[in-house]
């Protein structure tokens, strides 16, 4: 058994980008000695998000088709009643998932009673015996502390890049308000579920900026979701060229390598990337996947596809017993 890797907070731009740019089968035998070393390589989480809340955002985030100030096709739609979102998260679990996400389009999030609908769709999801975990834009300390005590196992709220190249996709938003955001989740006692989204039009030095920011966390994040972004027309990324699918898998080996005890959760832009590019991500350190065909409003894998994947793989979905126990 490989010993375990010390956890680090302090690490250097320097050394994130050394780190980044090895040969790519150095940087997957590393990556695979951290993972083997704090996590079971032959499964992966599976975790289902749902909008209960689409469209209409007043944030101007450049790669986002929810947001008001593009237009891309998106309906703006209220909330999602109680039994709705019951109803989803009764297939989740079907489908293997051990992990229930809600994400709503809100800059701040709602106060009042669709605050308080929020907070039973937290404990319909607990009670269902998963692990619940939103995304509802920023909080205020109360809102935090009820999130907490209807049983919230984690907050959703990514940096979504580095802070130098922030303000070329966010204006509405500074980098400071996520940051405070996440410090209210921990005060909460809520575990922390922060990345960020690739192929932005980014540098490899911004990539291991934002990997530096989320290392630099204290503790580290519990997840890590990274993204490939998914172009939408309409929004002033939707004309990007494609990520190159190695930039992606660089990426969540380094994760793997600054945050070993974290989960790396492959997530938007899956769609877009063949079976042999998954199989890479899942060898450099990935271990969750987001099952159904949406993830919010993009496209996401089939969960039959995901199935036949694993099984390819030799890998399986994480079972239900064990979902609490990593985060």
């Amino acid at each position: 058994m490989t010993s375990l890797a010390p956890l680090r907070h302090d690490w250097t731009l320097a050394e994130i980008e050394t780190i980044y740019a090895a040969p790519l089968s150095d940087l997957i035998f590393r990556a695979q000695q951290v993972q083997r070393a704090y996590h079971r390589t032959d499964e992966v989480q599976g975790c289902v998000l749902l909008s209960i809340k689409t469209g209409g955002c007043p944030e101007d985030c450049a790669y986002c088709p929810q947001s008001a100030h593009y237009s891309t096709g998106v309906t703006r739609e209220d909330l999602v009643p109680l039994d709705q979102m019951r109803e989803a998260a009764v297939r989740a679990r079907a489908q293997g998932a051990t992990r229930f996400c809600m994400g709503a389009a809100w800059r701040d999030a709602a106060e009042g009673p669709a605050f308080d609908r929020v907070l039973e769709m937290v404990r319909v999801v607990r009670g269902l015996g998963m692990e619940a975990c939103c995304t509802l834009g920023m909080l205020t300390d109360g809102q935090a502390a009820a999130l907490g005590a209807a049983g919230l196992t984690a907050y959703n709220h990514n940096l979504d890049t580095s802070p130098e190249f922030y303000g070329t996709i966010i204006t509405t938003r500074t980098y400071a308000d996520r940051l405070a955001t996440l410090a209210r989740v921990r005060a909460a006692g809520i575990t922390v579920c922060c990345g960020g989204i690739i192929g932005m039009g980014e540098s490899r030095a911004v990539r291991c900026g934002l990997l530096r920011q989320l290392a630099a966390l204290d503790p580290h994040p519990e997840s890590v979701p990274v993204n490939l972004l998914v172009r939408v027309a309409g929004t002033p990324l939707g004309d990007l060229p494609p990520e190159d699918p190695f930039e992606l898998v660089r990426t969540i080996a380094t994760a793997r390598l600054l945050m070993p005890a974290s989960m790396v959760r492959l997530s938007a832009g899956r769609l877009s990337l063949s079976e042999e590019a998954q199989a890479l991500c899942f060898l450099a350190g990935a271990n969750s996947v987001f099952l159904g065909d949406r993830l919010l409003t993009t496209p996401n894998p089939d969960v039959d596809d995901d199935r036949r994947l694993l099984d390819k793989l030799g890998m399986r979905l994480r079972e239900r017993q064990e979902a609490t126990e990593q985060d």
